[in-house]
């Protein structure tokens, strides 16, 4: 079992499955760790339970758990990745930001933590980048988004704080798409962008073949040092 809590959806359809890892003492901020195509795996929640360790509340809500709850698959399994893509196609990015707003929600009323941050991977990286435009978060991180190119039309909606990390030989997003994403967000206010040379996705999984151990503990720092700032 991959989740411990259950959060209410915003229109109390349903309850959203979710990992919480709960720091010591007063939490200095909350973070979604929004998931890869992969589920709440092992990565995930490691990356959850770093967090809290760091003083902070984290939250790894279960995306697909409108399709099935608690899919989990290994991203170096052929079947297991193509199975994950095919649940990523299926999900409704529009509802799941609903989702998302729900965790938010109930980060700040039920669990009496004001400040919200959310870092997301793959999948998750676009998702960070529709939570800065689409909700109230305080700010957010994406690493190795897919797709943000189409949504640039979005930009001016995001007044928080966001910032994303680029391999830049990203299988999944062209160069054509990086270039976009530059030229788009390289004079956004908000936003900061950071290229990883000649890395691919998924280079900060925290499981399985594709970790870059260096640029990964940069990208992490990175990020950290961005939460620090702008939740406490």
């Amino acid at each position: 079992m991959t989740t411990n809590t259950q959060i209410p959806t915003l229109d109390g359809d349903g309850m959203i499955p979710a990992y919480v890892a709960t720091p010591q003492g007063t939490p200095r901020g909350a973070i979604i760790v929004q998931q890869e195509i992969f589920g709440v795996d092992a990565g995930i929640r490691k990356k959850a339970d770093g967090w809290a360790a760091r003083g902070y509340l984290a939250i790894a809500p279960d995306t697909f758990w409108r399709q099935k709850p608690g899919v989990e698959f290994d991203a170096d399994v052929p079947e297991q990745f193509q199975e994950a893509v095919g649940y990523m196609m299926k999900h409704d990015f529009d509802l799941g930001i609903r989702d998302i707003e729900a965790v938010i929600h109930w980060a700040r009323r039920e669990m009496g933590v004001p400040k919200v941050g959310l870092v997301g991977y793959c999948m998750g990286g676009k998702i960070a980048y529709m939570t800065a435009a689409r909700t109230d978060i305080d700010a957010s991180v994406g690493y190795y988004g897919v797709g943000i190119d189409q949504m640039l039309g979005e930009k001016h909606a995001i007044a928080r704080p966001l910032m994303l990390h680029i391999p830049t030989a990203d299988g999944f997003v062209p160069a054509e798409a990086q270039k976009a994403m530059h030229e788009g967000l390289d004079d956004h206010p908000r936003v900061t962008l950071h290229d990883y040379a000649g890395l691919d996705h998924g280079f900060a999984a925290e499981i399985g073949t594709r970790r870059d151990e260096a640029a990964a503990t940069l990208a992490d720092e990175r990020t950290a040092a961005f939460f620090a700032a702008h939740l406490g």
